[in-house]
């Protein structure tokens, strides 16, 4: 009895010791190894290497490797350096897009409607028509800087001024236009749609633009211009989007028109 008391607390004794002399004697090993590679000529820097390279993919594994972060700044520099009209052009696509995804949604909430999928036509016209309106931007921007460099205030008031009178009533017809033949309206039905709806959005225009621009042309460096601009547009897409589709102001002009007549 004795004995198997004994036998049962050996085995106990070599379990819970085992793995401890296991580690103390790979321990030893590695370090005579280490010390080896060291004392012996520089031909054996290979095997050092394969043995810290070992040693390393042995040991637990740590939290995953983050980026160099020189990379992130790289592809920044790429992005509003080389790349500027690339960029310039998707972000508005981009932006139009996500503005016209908030508007179709605010519409089926209005209306009442229980048709819960977007109207993906439409959808995909309004992203050309930011596509088309980001080179538009960048140019325009290009050569109001060149033309009239600085961040005076008198300099910041003529951009503006420039933007207002210009620029806006341009990007207004064209967004119009644009996106009216995209969705197979003739540029009859465009132009009578512009007659209804330019005073509103031109109205609007000038409560958002000449702020947003200034802050524009005075703080901004000119590479992120377009940037911030697509931004605010963004929000701004949301009111164009729901104007665009909006057949309200029409007849409220049509029903004006038979009261007088």
């Amino acid at each position: 009895m004795r004995w198997l008391l004994f036998a049962n607390n050996q085995s106990a004794t070599d379990y819970l010791l085992t793995p401890l002399i296991s580690e103390t004697v790979i321990f030893k090993v590695k370090m005579q190894c280490f010390g080896r590679c060291i004392t012996q000529p520089r031909s054996n820097l290979g095997r050092l290497r394969f043995f810290t390279r070992g040693y390393a993919q042995s040991s637990p594994a740590g939290p995953p490797a983050k980026p160099p972060p020189g990379s992130m700044k790289r592809m920044w520099k790429r992005l509003f350096g080389r790349y500027l009209l690339v960029t310039n052009t998707i972000s508005s696509g981009l932006l139009m897009m996500l503005g016209d995804v908030v508007a179709q949604k605010i519409e089926m909430k209005r209306d009442g409607s229980k048709q819960r999928e977007l109207d993906w036509y439409r959808l995909g016209c309004m992203t050309l028509v930011g596509i088309s309106q980001g080179p538009l931007h960048h140019y325009l921007y290009l050569w109001m800087d060149r033309a009239l460099p600085g961040t005076a205030i008198r300099t910041v008031l003529t951009k503006i001024g420039i933007d207002q009178f210009v620029i806006s009533p341009i990007f207004i017809t064209t967004y119009l236009y644009s996106a009216g033949i995209l969705e197979g309206n003739s540029v009859r039905a465009c132009t009578d749609e512009i007659t209804d709806k330019f005073a509103t959005i031109y109205v609007a225009d000038w409560l958002v633009w000449p702020p947003t621009q200034f802050i524009n042309f005075y703080w901004l460096s000119p590479k992120y211009r377009v940037l911030y601009i697509n931004g605010i547009t963004m929000l701004y897409n949301i009111f164009l989007c729901y104007i665009k589709h909006n057949d309200d102001l029409r007849i409220r002009f049509d029903k004006s028109d038979s009261a007088t007549k």
